[in-house]
C-alpha cells in the first residue's frame, strides 16, 4: 500500500479516542450508573487494569502478522473458508454497532433539540455523508478526525471545569456501600467499550509506524478517563440516585453550566461533541467494513455500503419505544459486544498460535502446502 495513504499511531489514537470514546463516554454511562451506581467508577478502573492484560494478546496477534491485512493473513496462514466466516461475523456486528450509534444520536437529537423532525430525515442527512466519507482513505478520515477532535476536547474540559462549583466529591463515598456485586455487574458494560480496541487489529496494515505496548497502555488510560470524567461528574454533580435515572448523563451535565451572570444555556454546544464523534464511529465502522469485503472496485465497494446503509436506515427507523431499546442495550447489544470480540481475539490468538507452530515445524503457510 502507498505509504501516503497510511496513518501514524498517533492518529489512530485520535481515531480511537473519536470512535470508541463516543461509546465510552456516553453510550455505557447510564448502564454504569444503573447497575454499578456509586461505585461504577471502581469497576471502570478494574477493566482498565484486565484491559492491560489483554493487550498482550493483541499485540502478539499484532507482531505475527506483521503488517499485512487480516484478510490476506487468514487465507494464507488458516484457510479461505474460515476467513470468509472470521469476516461474515465480524461484519454483521460492526452493521449493529452502527445501528445501534446511529439509533441512540437520532433518539437524542429528537429527544435534544429537534422534537418534529422525521428520524428518517435525520438518518438520511447522517448516514450519506458517513458512507462517503468511507469510501475515501483512512488517512483522509484521520486528518479530518483531527481537527474534529481538537474543538471536541477543548469543550470537553470546558464543561468539567465550569461545573467544578456544583461538584461534591464526597459523593463518591462511602465505597463499596453495597458490597461487590454492583461493581462486577457494571464491568462488562465498561468492557463492551474496552474490547473495542480490536479493531487495530483490522487497521494495523495501513500503520507506517510500528505498535508497541505502550500504545495499547496509552489507548486504556485515555479510554479509561473518558468513562471516568462524565460517570464521576454524573455522581458527584447529581447524586448517584439522580444519575442513575437519567437517559443521557453527560448531556444534562452541559444544562449545568453556568460562567458569570450571563452566560449560561450552552448545552447546544453538546450537539458538536456528539455529532463528531458519531460521525467518525460510524464512518469508522464503515471504513472497517469495506476492508473486509476486501473488493478492489470503487463501484462494487460504493454499492454494497450502499445497500448495507439502506438495511442500516430501514432498521433505524422502525419505531421501537425508547425503554426496549435500552432494555436490548442493557442486556443484549454491550454484553454480546464484549463476548464477541473477545471471543475473537482469542479465536485470533489461536489461529497465530498455530500459523507460528506450523513453521516452525516447517509447514509454511496454507498457500505453500497447497
Amino acid at each position: 500500500m502507498d505509504k501516503s495513504n497510511k496513518i501514524s499511531v498517533f492518529q489512530m489514537t485520535l481515531l480511537l479516542i473519536s470512535a470508541v470514546g463516543l461509546k465510552n463516554h456516553v453510550i455505557v454511562i447510564p448502564m454504569l450508573l444503573k447497575t454499578g451506581g456509586r461505585d461504577a467508577w471502581i469497576g471502570v478502573l478494574l477493566v482498565a487494569l484486565l484491559t492491560l492484560i489483554w493487550s498482550f494478546l493483541l499485540l502478539y496477534i499484532y507482531k505475527t502478522i506483521k503488517g499485512q491485512h487480516i484478510n490476506n493473513w487468514l487465507e494464507n496462514n488458516i484457510g479461505k473458508k474460515f476467513s470468509i466466516l472470521f469476516r461474515c461475523v465480524v461484519g454483521v456486528y460492526i452493521v449493529i454497532i452502527v445501528c445501534v450509534t446511529l439509533r441512540e444520536t437520532i433518539t437524542w437529537t429528537n429527544v435534544s433539540y429537534l422534537w418534529r423532525t422525521p428520524p428518517l430525515a435525520i438518518t438520511l442527512l447522517f448516514i450519506i455523508p458517513c458512507v462517503l466519507a468511507a469510501m475515501t482513505s483512512l488517512r483522509a478520515l484521520a486528518i479530518a478526525n483531527f481537527f474534529l477532535l481538537a474543538l471536541v476536547v477543548f469543550l470537553g474540559h470546558f464543561v468539567a471545569i465550569a461545573n467544578i462549583q456544583y461538584k461534591d466529591y464526597s459523593l463518591l463515598l462511602p465505597m463499596f456501600e453495597n458490597g461487590f456485586a454492583p461493581i462486577f455487574h457494571s464491568l462488562i458494560y465498561q468492557a463492551s467499550g474496552m474490547v473495542e480496541l480490536i479493531f487495530i487489529i483490522f487497521l494495523q496494515h495501513q500503520f507506517h509506524t510500528k505498535l508497541k505496548y505502550r500504545h495499547f497502555v496509552i489507548n486504556t488510560i485515555i479510554l479509561t478517563w473518558l468513562t471516568l470524567g462524565p460517570l464521576t461528574g454524573a455522581i458527584v454533580e447529581f447524586g448517584p440516585g439522580e444519575a442513575s435515572m437519567q437517559r443521557y448523563p453527560a448531556y444534562e451535565e452541559w444544562a449545568l453550566v453556568r460562567v458569570g451572570k450571563y452566560i449560561e444555556h450552552v448545552d447546544y454546544l453538546s450537539i458538536y461533541q456528539w455529532l463528531s464523534g458519531a460521525f467518525i464511529r460510524i464512518t469508522l465502522m464503515l471504513y472497517i467494513l469495506r476492508l473486509l469485503l476486501n473488493k478492489s472496485s470503487t463501484k462494487v465497494n460504493v454499492w454494497l455500503l450502499s445497500a448495507v446503509s439502506a438495511i442500516i436506515t430501514i432498521t433505524i427507523v422502525i419505531p421501537v419505544d425508547d425503554r426496549y431499546f435500552f432494555d436490548f442495550l442493557n442486556y443484549i447489544a454491550l454484553p454480546a459486544t464484549f463476548y464477541i470480540f473477545f471471543t475473537l481475539s482469542l479465536i485470533l490468538a489461536c489461529c497465530v498460535f498455530i500459523s507460528n507452530r506450523r513453521k516452525k515445524k516447517g509447514g509454511g503457510t496454507v498457500v505453500n502446502q497447497k
